[in-house]
């Protein structure tokens, strides 16, 4: 257990407006520290649905989820808060930077709500993640005033403000051409081999999830492989 990042156990997950339908039928999976894992599917499948029950923002299922052993299932909403901010760092399709805060204050904010580290520290740790992403010319920069491609870096620094056991990015090229996907692919790559960083990503690229190391394919609301 010590390799595994992350466990779901029979994870079943139910809408019920306007009529009861289930969405996510027996999931059983595993990530290990530091592998770079693909959810696929089509449109429906309810890979989106399974990674927001696996990032604790989704709580109203049946199963276990634990997270670097810690079973999450049960906790309460201010408990999950803080194994989220601490634990799990998110890249979504959108960025959701605020655009009138520089893009250093954007990736400050997840460690300033922490609270682990004095101001000065996240500043410094801040200016670092920017670095290891290119991106530290435009620290001062308001992050609206960015491109695409220089706005999910600055995403993705963010997500890794707090050092997570865990960063999973929904869609996370999405909305960027093909030379900021590989961009932001390479910077994945890096996470898992220089920093043994785990990710779990949903995505339609198919060339993207070829190249992590493990595809996990939806469909219907199952796992097929």
């Amino acid at each position: 257990m010590d390799n595994i990042a992350l466990k779901a156990s029979g994870i079943n997950k139910y809408f019920h407006d306007p009529v009861t339908m289930q969405v996510l039928r027996d999931i059983n999976m595993e990530v290990h520290k530091g592998e770079f894992v693909s959810i696929i599917g089509k449109s429906g499948c309810g890979k989106s649905t399974l990674l927001y029950v696996l990032s604790t923002m989704d709580t109203d299922y049946e199963g276990t989820l634990t997270i670097n052993g810690t079973n999450t299932t049960g906790l309460s909403l201010n408990q999950l808060a803080h194994l989220r901010n601490e634990s799990i760092g998110f890249v979504f399709q959108f960025h959701y930077l605020l655009p009138d805060f520089t893009c250093l204050k954007n990736v400050m904010i997840p460690a300033l709500r922490l609270g682990k580290y004095s101001a000065a520290e996240v500043e410094q740790r801040a200016y670092e993640k920017l670095k290891m992403f290119g991106v530290e010319d435009q620290a001062l920069k308001k992050a609206g005033k960015l491109s695409g491609g220089q706005q999910q870096r600055v995403a993705i620094a963010r997500a890794l403000i707090n050092d997570p056991a865990i960063i999973m990015g929904d869609e996370p090229t999405g909305n960027l051409d093909s030379k900021n996907t590989g961009i932001v692919f390479d910077l994945f790559r890096q996470l898992t081999v220089d920093y043994k960083q785990t990710l779990i990503t949903v995505t339609h690229d198919e060339d993207f999830a070829r190249r992590s190391d493990r595809i996990i394919e939806m469909a219907d609301g199952q796992i097929r492989r």
